[in-house]
């Protein structure tokens, strides 16, 4: 999908980009926008614009990278919205999966399959991802903070691309994982409904979490370093 711009109906960006329902709640916005566009809706809920389509924008264009608007943003938009979406998988999306999970072994009528090892692996990624989260909670996200306010001069003003690097993430290569041993691995009878049910709640939390993963390093991980980078020069 091409750049949304402030004047687009929001419905219309949702209809082309359903993933982007999880996003807008984050910001407490919900489903029956009607016609109303996202400058409006923004102003409703007391929204910066600006950093509403930022979010938008990073997440459903791989291209986007906003340099000329993310010294303008407050750190703790960013954080905030980050901090919201990690409870977000930690209250939804995961116990979806394993709710998901549970039903098709439960509902599989044989067990002739390898359900069991695919969701201890599904286990041991949870675990990871869940203390990606605590780490955020109680260090990454405080560290930005501090900086923020510790930072009283300008921020230097050299390119932020400088900073852009997108290392690979270990969770979403095993998410990647988990849905090839579904696709290649699965073997034996079970429900055919519920094991959708479980692939699609794996792709959605894998998608979701590529998306915010270049929210974290094209937007937050530039700041953090022109942060430290001010903090020193100070």
């Amino acid at each position: 999908m091409s750049l949304v711009y402030a004047e687009m109906p929001l419905s219309e960006i949702i209809l082309n980009e359903p993933l982007l329902i999880p996003v807008i709640n984050r910001f407490g916005i919900i489903l029956g926008t009607k016609d109303k566009s996202v400058q409006t809706l923004c102003q409703e809920n007391n929204l910066d614009t600006d950093f509403f389509l930022t979010i938008l924008n990073t997440f459903i264009n791989d291209s986007f990278f906003p340099e000329k608007r993310l010294k303008s943003f407050c750190v703790t938009q960013i954080v905030d919205y980050l901090s919201q979406t990690n409870q977000y998988y930690k209250r939804y999306q995961i116990p979806n999966i394993e709710k998901h999970f549970g039903l098709l072994i439960e509902k599989s009528p044989y067990k002739n399959n390898n359900l069991e090892l695919i969701r201890e692996f599904f286990f041991e990624l949870k675990h990871e991802l869940l203390k990606r989260i605590e780490d955020d909670q109680q260090s990454w996200f405080p560290k930005i903070k501090r900086l923020s306010a510790n930072v009283h001069s300008q921020i230097p003003g050299f390119s932020l691309t400088s900073f852009l690097k997108d290392d690979p993430d270990p969770i979403e290569e095993k998410l990647n994982d988990l849905k090839s041993f579904f696709v290649l691995h699965l073997t034996g009878k079970y429900d055919l409904n519920l094991c959708y049910g479980v692939i699609f709640a794996i792709f959605s939390l894998e998608k979701d979490i590529k998306q915010n993963n270049r929210i974290r390093n094209r937007i937050l991980k530039p700041l953090y370093h022109l942060l430290q980078s001010a903090e020193f020069s100070n």
